[in-house]
């Protein structure tokens, strides 16, 4: 889309470790300028595995007469989630990650006044007819995986979304402490801004570049059957761990093992 309007994409720095909600709001403030026309917010970071405090982020915007679309890719299932709440334009979020639905099934929102202006870039049937009938069927997509969504999202209240979120959330924060404490390094933020992941520095051992997290990564599954996510940035090494209800701190432990036994 920049491509064809001539429009700027600028990549705000994200102030990361030591992550707090004035330093993303300076960060951010920094970044709009008369010519701002979209801010592209995510709700829970990919790879830092920050919980963004997207309701003070979005007044911000708005303040300044920027209009948000949100990235919630990590966020559905993972913890409480009142869109609406939010105060941004546009939401996607995708159900495959912490809603347990299959692969490809997401969700799109968008406030009454933004839906009259959002299109799927498939034109099919139903344009011009709302935004529900022109994304109802897009082309010769399956629709398996949206049909499933129901039972799983059914299954999680049946367990207690709340219980799922809590405990997700109290593992994940155990192992920032945990793990930070057993290698010695600092978590990078508070337990306010953590979800149900949580992103851990190695020691200085472990190297600092992505073929040294590669080899790392490669190593943890095939010789400790351990599967995580392990990047390199910022001049380091970091693992992010992911929290879910069939995970306990018998993992967390045998994680922190396994990196000791290298060190």
């Amino acid at each position: 889309m920049s491509q064809r309007r001539g429009a700027h994409v600028r990549c705000v720095p994200f102030p990361f470790p030591n992550t707090t909600t004035a330093a993303l709001l300076r960060a951010l403030e920094d970044a709009i300028t008369p010519k701002t026309r979209l801010a592209i917010l995510d709700h829970i970071t990919s790879p830092s595995a920050v919980l963004v405090p997207l309701v003070e982020l979005a007044e911000l915007c708005h303040r300044r007469g920027v209009p948000v679309l949100a990235d919630g890719a990590h966020a559905p299932g993972a913890i409480a989630l009142d869109i609406a709440a939010l105060g941004v334009d546009w939401y996607t979020g995708n159900l495959h990650k912490w809603c347990w639905a299959p692969r490809s099934s997401a969700l799109l929102w968008a406030t009454p006044a933004r839906q009259t202006e959002l299109h799927p870039t498939t034109l099919s049937w139903g344009l011009g007819q709302g935004m529900i009938a022109e994304f109802d069927w897009v082309g010769t997509r399956d629709p398996t995986p949206h049909l499933s969504a129901p039972v799983a999202i059914e299954w999680l209240r049946e367990l207690g979304v709340a219980r799922v979120h809590a405990y997700n959330h109290e593992l994940a924060s155990y192992a920032a402490r945990k793990l930070s404490a057993d290698w010695g390094t600092t978590p990078p933020v508070t337990d306010s801004l953590l979800g149900a992941m949580a992103c851990v520095q190695l020691p200085a051992a472990f190297g600092s570049t992505p073929e040294d997290a590669t080899r790392l990564r490669d190593r943890l599954l095939f010789e400790d059957q351990i599967e995580l996510h392990v990047q390199a940035f910022g001049g380091a090494i970091w693992v992010r761990v992911s929290a879910q209800i069939y995970n306990d701190v018998a993992d967390i432990e045998r994680l922190s093992r396994a990196i000791l036994r290298r060190l």
